[in-house]
Order: structure tokens, then C-alpha cells, then sequence
């Protein structure tokens, strides 16, 4: 069974050690990020800050390590990914409800003030406080279809917010969308605080025709329960914490930014359009939620993993039965750097699996294909693979001009976000397909070898 809501996943987290409190007075201006960063780097737990000056908790590094990920989804290391991939075969459609604990408070007109909650300052060097965590829900202007996604918001004021949405992610392209029929405002709303397979599920790699409560669903193993949003046309989940319903301005916008984002760098401040908060609901005595963007690894990296991992080995599959693995490390930003291992049918495989890789939604700067044997998530052995089964006169591509990975640095700054441009380099590390190849120097049987002796000596 799914979590039924935030809560219950807390209290998950708590008896597992894996949750705790702090009660001194916290300043959210200059030490949530210094705790967060803290938290990370340490693979701590998740933290509540109860006394933070704001009349709700702060709840964050809920997604802080990747056994609080299998805790989300109520699985192991061995089934992590078959129970993943099962759930995005077996999608599950929402419910509807009219009556909703998101909604047991509903803020409007001159009660709408987002400085009542705890939105933390995580740098002195960002432009201001942001709601990092928060889960946008929008829907296709022209389809109805909607979309769940992870996309970042400045307070500008007690009821104004500005956002960064990439044109290419589903949000940004609703948007433009509803610029393009003439329409001069956007709706939708953020949601904080969910059963976490939510979160999860904003990161899985989808088509745009798809529904993502129906993945959400499957993901759960039972159906998303919704409620309409009060002053919105949009659906949002019943269980929710807080839930920010909002009115983009297409014709009024603010100088947004900076921010320190998921590729460990900062991205300048720039023009963008504004968000009116049009309501505020939530529960009674609710708990806000806060994420530290920056450089990796942090909670959005571990966020993004699994999800990224098991829907980009999904669609691979499709083409390229053969594929095994494929591992996207946070390290990388999850999605610049990827390793994939198969076994190559034929000559130059590995090359169409490479080319396949780049002209993806993941976007990656760096692709290695290697053999089976080879361990994508152990970068010693995916080394020695470089090292010992690559020329790189023959066995490395160079792709110049594709569309650029979001918010990459190393990309020319004077380019509009739908025009960024940017190379990307592939390695086939498989050993040569249909030629010798000396056998590998290894003490067959070692990992079934019985010694006590080791065992006890841990």
C-alpha cells in the first residue's frame, strides 16, 4: 500500500531513525541552507524545524539519501527498479473527491500572504526566498492533458511569485502554448507536501500526451484521490500539505534570480513572468516543505535518480532490446553524464545506441556504452573500461550543435533558453563486436566463495 499522505510517510521515516527535530530558534535567512548542506553531505536525516519564526513547520531532506527513496517507494535495492518499471506498464487513473483535507483552511483576497510560511533564503547569494519542493500542476492548454513537474518559485511579495520554466519541459511549453492562442494569463498551482511517489513521479521521462496522475497511479499501485482547486481549473492532490493556486501574468514581469541550481552553479538573474496567488489552502496546522538546490549532490539529485534511471531504460529498451542498465549519477546533475551497458547485436550498435541516447529528453553531454559485465554505477569499473576497451581514434564521438541540457554553464550565455546549443561526446567501451579480445583476469567464483572468517570480521 502507497502512503497516504506526507504524514504518514514522516512517521515512516521517524521509525526508522531517519527523521529529526530541531526546536532552537532557526534563522531561515542564514542557516537552513548551512543545515541542509550539512544534512547532505553527512547523508543525515530528514530535518523538522519547528521554530523558525513562521507559525508552521519546516520539513526538509525528505529525499536526502537513496534509502530514504527505497523507503518512498517501499522497496529494496534488488526490486527498486523491476517494482518501478512495473508501475509505469500498469498506469492508474485519479479519483475525484469534493471533500479535501488540503482545503480545511482556504486563504483568499487580503488573507493571502505566502510570508506566513517558512520559504528559506538557502544563500545570501540567491536573489531572495524560494519555494524549491513544490510540485507544479498545470494542463496542456490545448489538450486538457495535465502535467506534474518540479519547477522553482521567488517570493516577490505577499502574493506575487516569478518562476523559471525551460521551454522545453511541459510546463514551459503550456505556457507558450497559451501565449500562442492569445491568451494573456496561464493557470495553475503548487503543491507542498505529498506521498513522495509524487515527487518521484514529476522526474519520470514522459511523452507530452501523457497523463501524469495515471503514472502517479501506477507508481502507487492505487489510484491518485484529487480535489478541484478552489479559484483554478486544475485538479490537485486531496492530501496535500499547502496548495498555492496561482494566475500566470503574461504581461507583467520581474528581474528573477539567481539561484544556485541542480549543475552546482548559479543561474543570473533575468526577466520572467510573474505568478498571482489567487488562494492558499491547507490543512490544519500544516507543514511546509524546503529542498537546498546546488551543486551535487544534493536532495534534488537523489530526487531525480530512480525515476530518471528506470523511464530512460524503458524507453532505450524499446529500440535496443539488449540493453541491461543504465545508470545517470547524481554527480552528473542526473542527466549530463550516462552509462548504459548492453550487448551489441552487431557491428556499430553501440554507436546507434549512443546517437539514440543524445536525441533524447534527457539531454546528456556525455554517453558511455560498455559491455555487461561491466557495473554502470561503479565508476572504478566503468574507468577500467575506458582505459583498456576504447581507442579513441575509432571508438569516440564528437556531436556538435544539439539542443543544449537545461541550464548548463558551460553553454554561451548570450542565447535565448530555446536556442541554447551545446556538444555532446560518446564512448563506445565495448570491446571490438566479432573480433578476439583477451580474457579478463579474474578469480572466477569469488563472489559465492563461503568465508566466515571475512564475514565476521565486519
Amino acid at each position: 500500500m502507497a502512503y497516504k499522505d506526507f504524514r504518514e510517510f514522516l512517521d515512516a521515516l521517524k521509525r526508522e531513525g531517519d527523521l529529526i527535530e530541531v526546536s532552537r530558534a532557526v534563522d531561515l535567512d542564514s542557516e537552513i541552507g548551512k543545515a541542509l548542506k550539512q544534512v547532505y553531505v553527512k547523508k543525515g536525516p530528514a530535518v523538522v524545524f519547528t521554530n523558525t519564526g513562521k507559525p508552521h513547520p519546516l520539513v526538509a531532506g525528505i529525499y536526502g539519501t537513496r534509502s530514504k527513496a527505497l523507503l518512498a517507494f517501499q522497496a529494496t535495492e534488488e526490486n527498486i527498479l523491476k517494482k518501478v518499471l512495473h508501475g509505469l506498464d500498469k498506469p492508474i487513473p485519479p479519483t475525484i473527491t469534493a471533500n479535501a483535507l488540503c482545503q480545511e483552511v482556504i486563504l483568499l483576497d487580503d488573507k493571502i500572504n505566502i510570508d506566513d510560511f517558512p520559504v528559506p533564503t538557502y544563500s545570501p547569494n540567491d536573489g531572495g526566498p524560494f519555494i524549491t519542493p513544490g510540485i507544479t500542476v498545470s494542463k496542456d492548454p490545448v489538450t486538457g492533458i495535465p502535467d506534474i513537474g518540479h519547477y522553482r518559485y521567488q517570493v516577490m511579495g505577499k502574493n506575487i511569485l516569478s518562476f523559471l520554466a525551460q521551454p522545453f519541459h511541459r510546463f514551459g511549453k503550456n505556457l507558450n502554448k497559451a501565449k500562442e492562442m492569445g491568451r494573456d494569463h496561464f493557470e495553475g498551482a503548487i503543491v507542498i507536501g505529498v506521498d513522495p511517489v509524487l515527487a518521484y513521479t514529476c522526474q519520470v521521462q514522459v511523452t507530452d500526451e501523457t497523463n501524469d496522475w495515471n503514472v502517479a497511479g501506477g507508481l502507487r499501485g492505487e489510484p491518485v484521490e484529487l480535489v478541484k482547486c478552489v479559484t483554478v481549473d486544475v485538479e490537485v492532490p486531496s492530501t496535500a500539505e499547502v496548495v498555492i493556486e496561482f494566475v500566470v501574468d503574461f504581461n507583467t514581469k520581474v528581474m528573477e534570480g539567481p539561484l544556485g541550481e541542480y549543475t552546482g552553479y548559479y543561474t543570473p538573474a533575468s526577466e520572467k513572468p510573474i505568478a498571482r496567488i489567487t488562494a492558499i489552502t491547507h490543512r490544519k496546522n500544516p507543514y511546509f516543505q524546503g529542498l537546498l538546490t546546488g551543486k551535487p549532490v544534493t536532495e534534488n539529485h537523489i530526487l531525480k535518480q530512480i525515476p530518471f534511471e528506470a523511464s530512460f531504460l524503458k524507453k532505450m529498451k524499446e529500440q535496443f532490446p539488449t540493453i541491461q542498465e543504465i545508470a545517470v549519477p547524481p554527480s552528473g546533475g542526473v542527466s549530463f553524464y550516462t552509462v548504459i551497458s548492453m550487448k551489441p547485436r552487431y557491428g556499430g550498435e553501440a554507436r546507434q545506441v549512443i546517437l539514440a541516447a543524445m536525441s533524447s529528453n534527457i539531454r546528456p553531454k556525455w554517453v558511455i556504452v560498455v559491455d555487461p559485465d561491466i557495473d554502470v554505477h561503479d565508476s572504478t569499473e566503468v574507468e577500467w573500461a575506458l582505459s583498456f576497451r576504447v581507442q579513441p581514434a575509432k571508438d569516440v564521438i564528437i556531436v556538435d550543435k544539439i539542443p543544449s541540457g537545461p541550464l548548463d554553464p558551460s553553454v554561451e550565455e548570450n542565447s535565448t533558453l530555446g536556442n541554447r546549443k551545446m556538444s555532446a561526446i560518446g564512448i563506445d567501451a565495448t570491446r571490438p563486436f566479432g573480433e578476439d579480445f583477451p580474457v579478463v583476469a579474474d578469480v572466477p567464483g569469488w563472489r559465492e566463495y563461503d568465508f566466515p572468517e571475512l564475514k565476521r570480521n565486519k
